[in-house]
């Protein structure tokens, strides 16, 4: 049986499309799951409130969902786009979309889960805040968010560029790590993210006139967690952009992929750990707001340390990239 490249590419999209839907699925139903167990206890807690938490419940749960509706874009368009070529190519391209929106929606389901729990039960606990609340939760699960989009922005780039044109050796390589990079690299940012904007709602519950410390402690918080994310970006958009010349070396393109898996594994760690950083740090301001230039100092040297083992990360793809 002979199959030709037009056929190998539909098998492409349709396996890519069930990663992006099969992967892409899973931190949002979590998400969404931890946001409902949060708002069983607050009801539990005040059940005269219990119509409050339940709106607050589902718009927590509607953010989380947004990461699943990125994979469900994705997937659709791979399923039903018309990717007919005759470059090898295109057989890497649905299958590296897949991966990226895929892993990338699973960090920022999960992490927009907690800020919405966090704000159910800081309802049940001072109802005269539910709107700043809201709000707080509002913001923090927008900022999880920006991990999905960086990697919706990837499987765009990456449907949506002709690369018929570049030799297929070292090039596949370098778009299945574009993928790898942006989307596991969302992973880490997504959950330490979320970890920021649940404490920041459980402080300003706990502590009504912390409000707007904690908030823009959770805001410069959030900021450095993202800092791995866009190192998977930066790392994505070489790997996709760069004009790379034609190799007959199978060590060469793997290095282009190991660039991708570089940076895609090696920030998961330092984006959780920043959250974990980020987290005390809101949770002691909320306490203790005369201590906040100290706290957050702290923070920030903790967090930075955190992040050198992302650009050792870094490091190694550029490398890989520019020097193997």
């Amino acid at each position: 049986m002979t199959i030709d490249i037009e056929t190998w590419v539909k098998v492409a999209a349709f396996t890519g499309s069930g990663l992006a839907m099969g992967l892409g699925a899973i931190g949002a139903a979590i998400g969404e799951g931890y946001t409902a167990a949060y708002a069983n206890s607050a009801i539990s807690r005040s059940p005269n409130l219990s119509g409050e938490i339940f709106k607050s419940m589902l718009v927590g749960q509607a953010i989380a969902e947004s990461a699943s509706i990125f994979a469900l874009v994705i997937a659709m368009l791979l399923l039903f786009s018309d990717f007919s070529s005759q470059s090898c190519l295109m057989i890497m391209v649905p299958i590296s979309a897949g991966l990226a929106m895929g892993f990338g929606a699973i960090g920022s389901g999960v992490g927009s889960g907690f800020p919405a729990g966090a704000a159910c039960m800081g309802i049940a606990r001072q109802p005269a805040m539910s709107a700043k609340l809201t709000t707080n939760m509002l913001i923090g699960s927008a900022v999880c968010q920006t991990p999905a989009i960086f990697a919706l922005v990837t499987s765009f780039i990456l449907l949506f560029t002709n690369f018929s044109s570049s030799p297929v050796s070292p090039t596949w390589a370098a778009i299945l790590g574009a993928g790898l990079a942006s989307g596991l690299g969302a992973i880490g940012s997504g959950l330490g993210g979320g970890f920021v904007a649940g404490a920041s709602c459980e402080g300003i519950a706990r502590q009504p006139n912390s409000a707007t410390t904690v908030t823009n402690v959770m805001l410069l918080g959030q900021a450095v967690t993202q800092t791995t994310a866009i190192y998977g970006l930066l790392i994505s958009f070489i790997l996709m952009f760069k004009t790379f010349a034609p190799t007959d070396s199978i060590a060469a393109a793997v290095a282009l992929l190991g660039a991708g898996l570089s940076i895609g594994i090696g920030a998961i760690g330092p984006g959780i750990g920043e959250g974990l950083a980020a987290q005390s740090a809101v949770g002691a301001i909320a306490k203790n707001q005369k201590a906040t230039p100290d706290i957050t100092r702290v923070m920030l040297v903790g967090q930075a340390v955190s992040e050198s083992t992302g650009i050792y990360s870094l490091v190694i793809s550029l490398v890989l990239i520019f020097v193997i």
